[in-house]
């Protein structure tokens, strides 16, 4: 009983901060999500076990209720883009590993994989799922007993999903989607009581913006794929065999 009262302490170990605290296991998540974000910007497959880490680290936070945080609220949307962010990081490992192995032997080799914009039909559809998804999650939360205002939750969830599949699949545009998801999520996590994810947030909105630019850059410098093409043994300069 002694051993299990000490894990708990540990577990909830609090920073003691300005009158109040941070959560350290929250400061932990966040500084693997951070390094997370650092591997994707390079586009290195380790970014994405690196990210898992800390999506189990802040899935606990966000259910901080039922881990012994009484006195914190249940943040339903980010606890479930926890559990969405593991499900979506697996795929985007594994499409990651398999672009890099198509590219061995080529001098992109050190990244996993090419940057490449969405299209107009995919921007649409990103704007659409966001709206859509919103407001269909948003009454699903409330019941739920998510922390108001519930459709900020449901924003950061479905834009964390969609954002989270953008960069699995190598868009450029994923980035955008991160700072419409910070530029909502920041001040929900303020107002929830979340100081250290909140913090973090806001240096993500720099971060996000700085790897939309990075990625843009490495899309306009990128060499373009040459096909090579075996020419028949019998075609000579000018006309065909003669002999």
């Amino acid at each position: 009983m002694e051993f299990m009262r000490w894990l708990v302490d540990v577990f909830n170990w609090y920073i003691p901060v300005a009158g109040g605290g941070l959560l350290m296991r929250e400061v932990v998540g966040n500084i693997f999500g951070l390094a997370s974000a650092l591997g994707g910007m390079r586009r290195k497959i380790w970014a994405w076990p690196v990210g898992i880490i800390g999506n189990l680290i802040l899935l606990t936070v966000f259910l901080s209720s039922l881990f012994g945080g009484a006195d914190s609220v249940n943040l339903l949307g980010q606890a479930g883009r926890q559990i969405m962010f593991i499900t979506v990081s697996v795929y985007g490992w594994l499409q990651w590993r398999r672009s890099k192995a198509e590219r061995a032997g080529t001098d992109a080799e050190a990244t996993a994989i090419s940057p490449q914009w969405a299209g107009l039909k995919a921007r649409i559809g990103i704007v659409v799922a966001m709206v859509a998804g919103t407001v269909a999650l948003t009454p699903l939360f409330r019941a739920m007993g998510s922390y108001e205002p519930v459709w900020a939750d449901a924003w950061t969830f479905v834009g964390s999903l969609i954002a989270t599949y953008g960069m699995a699949r190598g868009w450029v545009e994923f980035w955008l989607v991160w700072v419409a998801v910070d530029v909502v999520g920041v001040p929900l996590l303020f107002s929830a009581g979340y100081y250290a994810s909140a913090f973090m947030y806001v240096f993500y909105g720099a971060f996000t913006l700085t790897g939309f630019f990075v990625w843009v850059r490495a899309k306009a410098n990128e060499k373009p794929e040459v096909e090579t093409v075996m020419l028949d043994p019998t075609v000579r300069t000018g006309g065909t065999d003669d002999r």
